[in-house]
């Protein structure tokens, strides 16, 4: 005599329906997300490995970003830098045409044009911040309005507002560097020139037919110019070595970071060959799981009376 035993069939039916289900949904979100997991947790073991890869990731990422940006500001700076010794060098080449000339007329306009251009370099400005100011990056650097006001000071280093705080990033566990200049350090210099041509200017008008007196005075300026382009030069020339290490840095942290990237994707991506291969099955699982309750249903103990 056969028995009928309808809820311990029901029972089992539902918790094979149950768990095709779950290997259903654990392997669609494979497939939808192409990862093993969501979740650390569902690494299991493997979960303290990635997250401390995760973490290195994370790490190298941020100075990679920190590296980008001191290389953009630097590159700001090399183009102010330019301004600057490029102002230098007008000035002294002004001067060098009056001496050829034999006359005045123009320099002093030429020479305040010239102020205003290395003025302007030093008041350089780099994401809103001013790049020569030291760490008082929202205070103008220099704040003159001409060659009358820059006189009129009580001495060349009081047209600079910056203080001694320069620029340091930290662009690697084991690397930092002074990134940052002072408009104090590299203006100074080129404004005693344009200061002391203007207190002669304002005693002896540098106007008209030149003099001798005013031809030896304005050779040794030219010189004095000279010199101060050449320091400018050489400032330019330690931000451009500056530049070239961190670029060195930045691609070797972009290489770690591809290395790191490679191995956390082989302990968390998945097969997606087999992510797709197990969701079919579970589907298979699924609808074989249905049928049976579904047949379940139509049994009665009346198809066992006769």
């Amino acid at each position: 005599m056969n028995r009928v035993a309808t809820f311990g069939n029901y029972q089992s039916a539902l918790l094979q329906l149950m768990a095709a289900q779950s290997r259903g949904e654990e392997a669609q979100n494979k497939v939808n997300t192409k990862k093993n997991a969501t979740d650390l947790v569902g690494f299991g073991r493997g979960s303290e490995t990635i997250s401390a890869l995760k973490s290195s990731q994370t790490r190298i990422q941020g100075f990679i970003d920190t590296s980008k940006t001191v290389a953009d500001r630097l590159t700001t700076q090399d183009l102010a830098l330019d301004r600057v010794a490029d102002a230098a060098t007008a000035a002294r080449q002004a001067i060098a045409n009056a001496i050829a000339a034999g006359r005045l007329d123009g320099l002093m306009s030429e020479l305040e044009s010239q102020f205003q251009v290395a003025q302007d370099g030093l008041n350089t400005k780099h994401q809103g911040k001013y790049v020569f100011s030291g760490g008082a990056v929202d205070q103008r650097t220099v704040n003159v309005a001409d060659l009358n006001a820059l006189t009129a000071l009580p001495a060349t280093a009081d047209a600079f507002k910056n203080d001694q705080l320069k620029q340091t990033s930290w662009l690697d566990e084991t690397v930092t560097m002074d990134t940052g200049f002072l408009a104090s350090d590299i203006g100074q210099a080129l404004f005693d020139v344009f200061r002391d041509v203007q207190i002669f200017h304002q005693g002896t008008p540098l106007t008209g037919q030149m003099t001798d007196a005013q031809r030896t005075f304005l050779a040794t300026q030219m010189t004095r110019f000279e010199t101060a382009a050449k320091g400018v030069i050489d400032v330019q020339a330690q931000n451009g070595a500056k530049q070239a290490r961190v670029d060195q840095l930045i691609e070797s942290q972009e290489t770690r970071k591809i290395s790191i990237d490679t191995i956390l994707s082989g302990k968390t991506d998945a097969n997606m060959a087999e992510a797709v291969t197990e969701l079919e099955m579970a589907q298979i699982a699924i609808q074989a799981s249905a049928q049976v309750i579904s047949q379940l249903r139509q049994v009665s103990l009346l198809n066992y009376l006769s």
